[in-house]
């Protein structure tokens, strides 16, 4: 083999590296691929450490999101680090990196007010435009948050599911005088008990999965009922909607106190609602998707910087990249919260 051969063939091994491709719903597979594209002037290269498996993940994965384009590299809950950036970039190479996911125009009516989350033009990674489940990606420098060095990689990764309850709890005030129930015990289920026990709240979870319910008493001490057990008499002040289903919906209105408020995080297409109850009793319902960039991110990270605040439980298994059937598998079967693929090198097979 000639040596100009040899060289050849090493560039282009060096050239090659690894992401997910679905091509439809439950045909998902792990692919050789181009390494990402050079950044241009505002964007950067990330070298992916972790990525979770988030619900909407799922979805895409099961064909259950209408709006969910294929074919498609998945994966928006992103860990990385910095190695390449463009000329009109501060951030510096080497820097670990959380990334926003959602797209945002910054001229409608709804971004002039601050809240990008509602963006006429949004689109999301890994659902109606690639994500960001592969070795190496490139994307606009605005996407991304340094980082804090005291933050390991497991709390980091954590950052934006997280950022959607720092965001949803923006609605309602929660002390220590103030009972909060929390119906759905997975990812973000657990990520809001985490910062209302944080808050000195005291609190009930209710999941339809006893094993979960279980997983919770990590927080502290939480009061435990699957949906058929809640007291007749039970009422809170603050009801955090986190499973995502028509009944969940119905009886977070229904265990609410007067004057209180209901906060729905998990996404459902509808409800049947006690009108004449809401109005009478002055129940406030909330909804809340996803969060505002940069603001709610740093706020998740202010928590997180806490030695004290429990969030680790949240992660219920981390799976190295290469057992990616194992780890959709898992995150699919809804009977833990979150599951992390690990993209390290020391986890190449």
């Amino acid at each position: 083999m000639s040596i100009l051969k040899q060289n050849l063939d090493q560039d282009v091994v060096v050239k090659k590296m690894r992401s997910l491709y679905l091509a439809g719903p439950g045909d998902v597979s792990l692919k050789e691929d181009a390494v990402a594209r050079k950044p241009e002037q505002d964007e950067v290269k990330i070298k992916l450490i972790y990525g979770g498996i988030c619900g909407s993940d799922v979805g895409v994965y099961k064909g259950k999101i209408a709006h969910a384009a294929y074919p498609i590299t998945p994966g928006h809950e992103l860990l990385g680090t910095v190695i390449e950036k463009g000329e009109d970039v501060a951030v510096p190479i080497g820097t670990r990196v959380v990334i926003q996911p959602n797209s945002y125009c910054g001229e409608c009516e709804q971004c002039q007010k601050g809240k990008t989350n509602l963006c006429i033009s949004k689109k999301s990674l890994g659902v109606n435009t690639d994500g960001g489940f592969a070795e190496e990606f490139t994307i606009s420098a605005k996407y991304i948050l340094p980082v804090p060095d005291e933050l390991s990689d497991e709390r980091a990764v954590l950052i934006e599911p997280f950022a959607v309850v720092v965001h949803a709890f923006k609605r309602v005030n929660i002390t220590n005088e103030t009972t909060v129930a929390v119906i759905g015990c997975g990812t973000e289920g657990q990520l809001a008990i985490a910062l209302a026990s944080h808050l000195g709240a005291s609190i009930t979870a209710i999941d339809i999965n006893e094993s979960k319910l279980a997983d919770v008493s990590a927080y502290g001490n939480i009061q435990t009922y699957t949906p058929f057990d809640v007291p007749q008499n039970a009422a809170f002040d603050v009801v955090i909607e986190a499973a995502g289903v028509k009944q969940a919906v119905e009886q977070a209105v229904d265990i609410v106190k007067p004057g209180g408020d209901v906060v729905l995080i998990g996404l459902t297409a509808e409800a049947t609602l006690p009108i004449l109850k809401i109005v009478r009793s002055e129940i406030s319902i909330h909804g809340s998707i996803i969060y505002n960039f940069p603001v709610d991110f740093t706020q998740s990270v202010d928590y997180l910087r806490h030695s004290d605040f429990v969030i680790d439980p949240v992660i219920a298994d981390i799976i190295p990249l290469h057992e990616y059937e194992r780890a959709y598998e898992k995150a699919s079967a809804g009977q833990c919260a979150k599951i992390i693929l690990n993209f390290k090198e020391d986890f190449r097979p």
